[in-house]
């Protein structure tokens, strides 16, 4: 995320040292060292909202009241639609303003604007992109007018609140960042709203990181060596989602009870051998600000719902965990939007978790139905290369001209810089936003006839995000939805980003739904590897039909789970969904718990919900495991940490030694097996290797050929991370000791030698000194929590700014259980290290036999400034797997209330 990198103007400097003494001051009285200086304290408490008493607010039609409880969560009551939206708009901006002006300037390709010339080139990326010139398109020509007047009422409440606060008022940071005297942050508009779907689209767009990883593999792997890498999904041991249906060769439409086999469409691996050099590409993507978690590790989230015949309450109960990024403060804002009283002029009883910036709520339940969200993983962007010149692009034999159009970038304390944007029929050309991409392609083989590549090809994006769509109608009608049909018609709206939707409602109802926008390709086409603009054939062919879309309805094994697995089985089902699903771990041990409490009668109650939640266990670790124990070790030092692994139950508690070392042990069995391996371009950044060039066929014992080579990615996203789909690739070379796989560069492959062994040996005492310089000599002080540690950041002055600074406004550490993969997927990089990655950004449980006892948490608070009361006051019991009560019921919210402000017109 981005940070002034720039630096003061020169007449600046003077002002700029005044105000670090000023925050530095702020940070000792805070601190409670204290200077008695009380401007200092209002600095910082100037940003702090109001929430008792009765303020103002232009506009409304009606009195509306703002409840907030203990934790500062606030329940909107008002009259109309309007009112209630304007209303939040202002809420909102009371606690997180400066998270959306910051994440408005992101969505507009405006960072420079706010942190200077550093940021020029995220800010070229990003307007070459587009997104908020799709959004405004998405606001002139495809939203409801409802959905407009909802917008147009919640800017207006942001903007009430911008009238009459400006500066420390809005937030510390716009202090702490002195902006020059005559910045003001514009009035927000409901494109700004409608843009930040573009972002969290962005975040879940597919495979394009895999499509990427693939080709970069090409220049150490063959297709039969990348191909074990990315093995294909396992149906028969984890379940997808829905378990059976097909769609009608006669109209269309899936049936859910079908079980005609159908032949897949688009399978198959075009440009076999691709050779791309998109590392330049790569780097690119991994400085573009990832708000919802960084490129190639998985995005995933954990839902499931279990029908009220398997529940102690005889209603569904529905659970919710999308997995994230550790931030400060946390990517959602919990909220209640009621209407006093139902009716055609006000249509809203929602209560759940909502993004700052965005209007309505989207997850949680109403008072009829209830949904949450994982990503479906579809593939909904390819990568195309061009043959481009001066002139135009190539296509179909025939030199075609570019469509362009400029952008002017303003800078803080700098000159504007002009850009031009350049797009072919597959959309923009992002390889024209760095010196090293516009030889992206060179030198890149494709099995079909090339024309001459003279300096290399050029990069398009195709991505479903840049054509205008109506996602915003679809958070509206989900908020309003009364029941299955209302669902689903809602959900076919919710076109990008493409989730997996499940369901519950008060009459005892679940289901699943996969909506979105998916391309679909032709014949012989997967999508997995960057394809031939000039080539017809690799052009998408149109979208998968809404009505075709898999859906459950009262499935009768009386639950559903979605946790990124494979949607439905490809041998039925006639299109391609993707090629890259996640490999099922999560979600079968999901299936495994609710089976395993449900034989025989059982039932599943709320506590039981929360507990999955938390479930640690590691399916890698009980596959791995036996062979370690089995493994003769010598040396006394690592022997006695082998030892930890005898009769571990493979749950990774915080204060598990033996999680530590297993952990430890994994990630230096990736490394041999597999990092050392990699092209540069995947391996960390700064960890250098001595390995044969990659353009060397000769003698594998030349050893006159060896060169120094260093890792270029981004730690966070290196290859291999450690995921499910790596514990696929050791399951399946597992019971083959002599695989090449096994085999290390620095020790030849022997006849009559276990590989395996020797390598896994290697992993241990690896692990054993790397765990000793972390966390001691004695065994007995290690803890897996010590190791994998969570660190919650402000995305912008938390990340790059001064150190003094990101004290002020990041937190942390925590010592976390759980794991990559596991239901509580505290994930961490492999090849990067044990810090913790991704999160459950939230967890909820929904009953629906009772609303009022319904439970969630937030990874921080509700707050988004810094020292406030409510900046992480949940994050202590979030990260032990507590949970808040859920009130909904006015007579709840009242009972709960500690606060109460009253918006008067």
């Amino acid at each position: 995320m981005p940070a002034n990198k720039s630096g003061p103007a020169p007449k600046k400097k003077k002002g700029r040292r005044g105000r670090l003494v000023l925050i530095t001051v702020v940070l000792l009285l805070v601190a409670g060292i204290g200077f008695g200086a009380f401007w200092g304290v209002t600095t910082v408490r100037a940003s702090y909202p109001e929430t008792t008493g009765s303020l103002k607010l232009p506009g409304l039609s009606n009195p509306v009241d703002v409840t907030r409880d203990a934790h500062g969560i606030p329940q909107i009551y008002a009259d109309t639609d309007e009112d209630l939206f304007r209303a939040q708009g202002f809420v909102q901006a009371q606690d997180r303003f400066w998270e959306m002006d910051v994440r408005r300037h992101m969505t507009s390709g405006r960072l420079s604007e706010m942190f200077g010339k550093g940021q020029v080139k995220t800010d070229s990326f990003l307007r070459t992109l587009g997104w908020h010139d799709v959004a405004q398109k998405e606001y002139d020509t495809k939203l409801s007018p409802s959905t407009k007047k909802y917008l147009q009422a919640y800017s207006a409440g942001v903007n009430a609140y911008l009238k009459d606060h400006e500066g420390s008022a809005l937030s510390l940071e716009y202090a702490a960042l002195d902006f020059d005297n005559d910045y003001k942050p514009q009035k927000w508009t409901p494109v700004d709203s409608v843009a930040w779907l573009k972002a969290m689209a962005w975040d879940l767009r597919g495979n394009m990181q895999e499509e990427i990883d693939r080709s970069l593999m090409t220049s150490r792997f063959d297709q039969k060596q990348i191909d074990q890498l990315y093995p294909e999904y396992p149906y028969r041991r984890n379940k997808p989602i829905v378990d059976g249906g097909s769609v009608d060769p006669a109209t269309k439409e899936f049936r859910p009870k079908s079980t005609a086999n159908s032949t897949p469409a688009g399978i198959g691996n075009a440009a076999t051998g691709l050779q791309s050099q998109l590392s330049s590409l790569s780097k690119t993507l991994d400085e573009v600000p990832a708000l919802l978690g960084p490129n190639g590790s998985g995005i995933g989230s954990n839902s499931w719902v279990v029908s009220g015949e398997h529940t102690t309450t005889g209603k569904p109960l529905l659970a919710n965990d999308p997995h994230l990024a550790p931030q400060m403060p946390s990517l959602w804002y919990q909220m209640g939007l009621h209407c006093r009283t139902t009716s055609p002029k006000c249509n809203y009883d929602v209560s759940g978790f909502t993004f700052s910036g965005m209007p309505g709520v989207v997850i949680g339940h109403n008072q009829d139905v209830s949904w949450g969200m994982t990503n479906l993983g579809a593939d909904v962007s390819d990568l195309y290369l061009e043959k481009i010149n001066a002139d135009g692009y190539l296509y179909d034999g025939h030199r075609r001209p570019f469509a362009t159009r400029k952008e002017t970038i303003k800078v803080a304390g700098g000159e504007s810089q002009e850009i031009t944007v350049r797009s072919t029929d597959n959309g923009p050309v992002v390889s024209d936003r760095d010196d090293e991409l516009s030889t992206v392609g060179k030198d890149a083989p494709v099995r079909n006839a090339a024309p001459d590549r003279g300096d290399g090809y050029a990069v398009s994006l195709r991505w479903t995000a840049l054509s205008p769509g109506k996602s915003m109608d679809a958070v509206f009608e989900l908020n309003r939805a009364k029941d299955w049909n209302g669902f689903r018609k809602a959900a076919a709206h919710f076109e990008v980003p493409s989730q997996n939707l499940i369901y519950a409602d008060t009459k005892g109802n679940i289901g699943y739904q996969a909506p979105g926008r998916i391309p679909t390709r032709a014949k012989g086409v997967n999508g997995t590897y960057p394809a031939p603009g000039w080539d017809p054939k690799y052009k998408w062919t149109g979208y998968i039909p809404q009505k075709a879309l898999p859906y459950e309805y009262n499935p009768k094994r009386g639950f559903i789970v979605t946790a990124n697995q494979a949607v439905i089985d490809e041998d039925k089902y006639p299109y391609l969904l993707t090629k890259d699903w996640g490999y099922g771990s999560r979600s079968q041990r999901i299936n495994d718990l609710i089976e395993s409490k449900i034989k025989d009668g059982g039932k599943v109650s709320t506590d039981d919900m929360q507990t999955f939640q938390k479930d640690n266990s590691s399916e890698i670790a009980r596959l791995l495991t036996p062979y370690l124990t089995k493994i003769d070790i010598k040396d006394p030092y690592v022997r006695q940490a082998q030892q930890l692994l005898e009769g571990w139950d493979f749950t990774q508690e915080p204060d598990s030694a033996a999680a530590a070392y297993f952990n430890a042990v994994w990630r230096n069995t990736l490394k041999l097996a597999f990092g050392n391996k990699m092209p540069k371009e995947l391996r960390v950044d700064g960890q250098c290797l001595t390995v044969r060039p990659a353009s060397d066929t000769g003698p594998a014992d030349d050893l006159d050929k060896l060169v120094r080579e260093c890792g270029e990615r981004a730690a966070d996203s290196a290859q291999p991370d450690g995921g499910d789909r790596w514990f696929e690739v050791v399951r399946k070379i597992l019971d083959d000791p002599q695989n090449a796989w096994w085999k290390t560069e620095d020790r030849p492959q022997n006849p009559g030698d276990k590989n395996r062994d020797q390598l896994l040996a290697h992993a241990m005492k690896d692990a054993r000194y790397e765990l000793t310089s972390k966390l001691g000599k004695n065994i007995d002080n290690w803890s897996w929590g010590r190791l994998h540690q969570m660190f919650l950041k402000n995305q912008t002055l938390g990340t790059d700014g001064p150190g003094f600074l990101q004290g002020l406004f990041n937190r942390g550490p925590w010592n976390l259980g759980g794991g990559e993969a596991a239901v509580d997927a505290t994930g961490w990089n492999a090849a990067g290290g044990y810090k913790v990655t991704w999160v459950p950004s939230m967890r909820m449980v929904v009953n629906l036999a009772d609303l009022d006892k319904s439970r969630w948490i937030n990874l921080t608070g509700a707050s988004g400034h810094a020292y406030d009361a409510h900046y992480y006051d949940q994050t202590d019991k979030w990260a032990k797997g507590e949970l808040l009560p859920w009130a909904f019921s006015e007579e709840a919210v009242k009972k709960t209330g500690k606060d109460t402000l009253t918006l008067s017109p």
